[in-house]
């Protein structure tokens, strides 16, 4: 079944909110360097207890993101407009870590989806 396996918060001012959240929850971060803007990886606490996430520069994305890990991107799309939902991101790489979309539900609510690959290639630009 899948699962909730990250999240993202959009922010402004990455100093500001890394020191936010670092001091109100002890989250530690990790500046992402290959993302075309600011992604700061977000530690939360013990390894195999709740879930990571991460802090995103803000853009068009204004809301927080929960992202849910799948078997396969391909068969979950296909859940998602099956069910009502609406695909804004299509299937897309990370290199040697997997595949993501990102969809929105009945309701409006962005969330993404993803699924583990080591041998997922550089994205197709």
């Amino acid at each position: 079944m899948p699962r909730p396996s990250h999240f993202e918060i959009p922010i402004d001012d990455a100093d500001r909110a890394e020191k936010f959240y670092g001091d109100v929850f002890g989250w530690t971060f990790n500046r992402f360097e290959g993302a075309p803007a600011y992604y700061g990886l977000a530690a939360t606490g013990k390894e195999d207890v709740g879930i990571d996430g991460a802090l995103y520069q803000r853009g068009d994305r204004t809301q927080t993101v929960l992202t849910m890990n799948v078997e396969s991107i391909e068969d979950a799309i296909k859940k998602v407009e099956a069910a009502g939902g609406k695909v804004t991101q299509q299937k897309d790489s990370i290199p040697g870590v997997g595949w993501i979309a990102t969809a929105v539900d009945t309701e409006g609510n962005e969330f993404g989806l993803f699924s583990n690959d080591e041998n997922a290639p550089p994205p197709s630009r």
